[in-house]
């Protein structure tokens, strides 16, 4: 009977462990209508410890909030899977140098290159690790690279659409 429960329990998880873990946190995770702490109604405070690694300048708004949670302890996130394991990538570019990347208009937010240039992190996104572009695994990572690195793409490449929900104005993306 117990391995029934157990058994039970998992699948009824398993849906909504598919798409990531903000689909656990729903809209008061990272926004608060009346308990603001921070721009973009902001739930938790931007983290203002950890600066930007080059330059050693504050993140910009929208990286500020990733980082609360998404940076290690001590560097004031709360240590939820915390990009100093994982991140090689610059992010929180105050004006991406096109000699190395040319970033598209559609991926910058106030003319910066910040997380959500690659990520869209709102639980409708169905993409591997929340990428703007269609991919289920590390091996379609070429799809979300070649937008910027034009030159090391396949010369038939063509864009797929960017999956976008932090940008109103943007159309919606399909799937969607």
């Amino acid at each position: 009977m117990r391995t029934c429960v157990a058994l039970l329990a998992a699948l009824l998880a398993a849906p909504a462990l598919a798409g990531g873990g903000h689909q656990q946190l729903g809209c008061v995770g990272c926004h608060a209508m009346h308990a603001s702490r921070g721009p973009l109604l902001a739930a938790l405070a931007p983290n203002e410890i950890m600066p930007e690694g080059r330059t050693g300048k504050p993140h910009g708004t929208l990286t500020a909030l990733c980082l609360s949670c998404h940076a290690d302890v001590e560097d004031g996130g709360k240590g939820i899977r915390p990009i100093s394991g994982h991140v090689l990538h610059p992010f929180s570019i105050e004006k991406p140098n096109a000699r190395i990347a040319r970033v598209p208009d559609a991926l910058l937010r106030d003319g910066r290159f910040e997380c959500v240039s690659c990520h869209d992190p709102h639980p409708s996104n169905p993409n591997y690790r929340y990428l703007r572009v269609p991919a289920t695994s590390g091996n379609t990572m070429s799809t979300l690279c070649v937008l910027c690195h034009t030159r090391k793409a396949d010369p038939s490449y063509v864009a797929p659409p960017l999956f976008s929900t932090t940008d109103e104005r943007a159309p919606a993306a399909a799937g969607r």
